[in-house]
């Protein structure tokens, strides 16, 4: 099994034991594979609930964006140092992009933008709570956090 498998596993069970024991049963013999794990059992801790119990998107507030063709009509808009290129994916709160970052280095990064019309404290803090989490994890295959604002 991967580590994400196992790390998928280990996180459906609710019981410390039986967790424990299934990630011994899952990664014996393997003690890097245990720590690598380990990495994201830990990462899964200090991220928190930021998400449960998440607002449901008001459709008044997202029918802008919807109406103006969604992300796909943001492609080739500039902000900041950062260039558009396609739409990754859409969510309640906002929408991911290919960009390219075109300063202070060059290179192709994954930008999140929140929706029109989303811009509430509220959803202003859990997005903010959402790159914090992401900023402590430190995994090979977990997003690193290399500019906010």
């Amino acid at each position: 099994m991967t580590e994400q498998e196992i790390f998928v596993g280990a996180v459906e069970l609710t019981d410390p034991a039986a967790r424990a024991a299934y990630l011994e049963r899952a990664c014996e013999g393997d003690p890097a594979l245990r720590q690598r794990v380990a990495v994201l059992m830990g990462a899964l801790g200090r991220a928190g609930d930021f998400l449960q119990g998440a607002a449901a998107p008001d459709p008044e507030a997202t029918r802008g964006f919807e109406a103006a063709g969604g992300p796909a009509e943001a492609v080739g808009t500039t902000i900041g140092p950062f260039k558009l290129l396609e739409p990754l994916g859409e969510g309640g709160m906002g929408a991911v992009f290919v960009a390219e970052q075109r300063h202070p280095v060059r290179r192709k990064v994954a930008l999140k933008l929140i929706k029109p019309g989303m811009d509430s404290k509220a959803v202003l803090a859990r997005f903010d709570a959402e790159r914090q989490a992401l900023a402590m994890m430190d995994h090979p295959n977990i997003a690193k956090v290399l500019d906010a604002g």
